[in-house]
Order: C-alpha cells, then structure tokens, then sequence
C-alpha cells in the first residue's frame, strides 16, 4: 500500500541494523528447570504420573504422599489356636531372623512362604495339622543343606543357627 505513510525500505534498513547489532551481541537467557533431566528410554512407553499409581491388591497398605513428615501405624493382631503358641513363637523369630543367615533368594523366598503358610494356619480356629505338618517340613528342608554345611559361602553362625532351628522345629511338634 503506497499511501499508508510508512517508508518500508527506511523500516527495512533499521530492521537490518538491529539484527546486526543482535548478531554482534546475542542475547542469552538462562533456563533453570526444577525436574532432574529424565533418562533416555530407546523404545519404550514411558508413563509420568503425579500422584500414587496401584497395580494390584491394596488392601490395607498406608500412603503419605506429599507429606514433610509422616508418623503411620498399623497393628494386625491374629489370635494363635490354642496348643500352638510355642509354635508361633518360635516360627516368628525364626522368620526374622532368616535374611541374615545368607541364604540364596530362592530358598529364602522359599522359607519365607512355608513361614508364613504355617503363621496363617495357626491362627485359624481349626488348624489344619497336615498343613502345619507340611509347612515345618519346608522350613526344615530349606535349612537341612545350611545345617550339614553342605551350602557355602553363608553368614557366620549360619550352620549352628539352622541346627537349633531344625531341633527346634523338630521339638516343638
């Protein structure tokens, strides 16, 4: 448009200037970001979620999220039938003492749930005496290798713990 009163090769000529002046002293802006850079996936899906995500059973689990500090507490009190008490006892500790002995994951897994199988059934009203039975017979079967010494490369004490557990286990029933 002629008669719009703007001189477009005086506008042409100052817009060149500038950006010569701009060539001769970028501008450089600094750029902070609060999110550590995420990791390069080749291939891969990757879901961000900004809050808990559940795949599976829940029940009875504690969450704090967002929090600065969080004090949470559960209690889950079984009643042990009557004439397994000793038992019980004695299962519990030696459950919590199985993942110092140094076993290997799969027999540790292995131990773990024949613990827990026996723990369950005991405190049934009724429990069942083949499963308890059968659940000691795991446990001492894990820890048979351990007690010979057949099994290297253990936690200190491993082969004397396992042969009190397994007279323990063995007396108790």
């Amino acid at each position: 448009m002629a008669g719009d009163g703007i001189d477009r090769r005086a506008l042409d000529q100052f817009v060149n200037n500038l950006q010569r002046e701009f060539d001769k002293r970028p501008i450089r802006i600094a750029v902070e970001a609060d999110m550590p850079e995420l990791p390069q996936v080749g291939g891969a899906t990757v879901n961000n979620y900004n809050g808990p995500v559940f795949n599976g059973d829940v029940s009875g689990a504690q969450i704090a999220w967002n929090n600065d500090t969080v004090t949470q507490n559960q209690q889950h009190t079984s009643t042990v039938a009557p004439g397994y008490e000793e038992l019980a006892r004695f299962v519990t500790d030696l459950m919590r003492q199985l993942p110092q002995v140094g076993l290997d994951e799969q027999d540790l897994a292995d131990a773990e749930a024949a613990g827990n199988d026996l723990l369950t059934e005991v405190t049934q009203a009724e429990p069942e005496k083949g499963r308890v039975r059968r659940a000691i017979t795991a446990l001492r079967g894990v820890l048979a290798p351990v007690a010979t010494g057949a099994v290297t490369g253990l936690a200190a004490g491993a082969q004397d713990f396992a042969q009190t557990a397994i007279t323990g286990l063995t007396g108790i029933v």
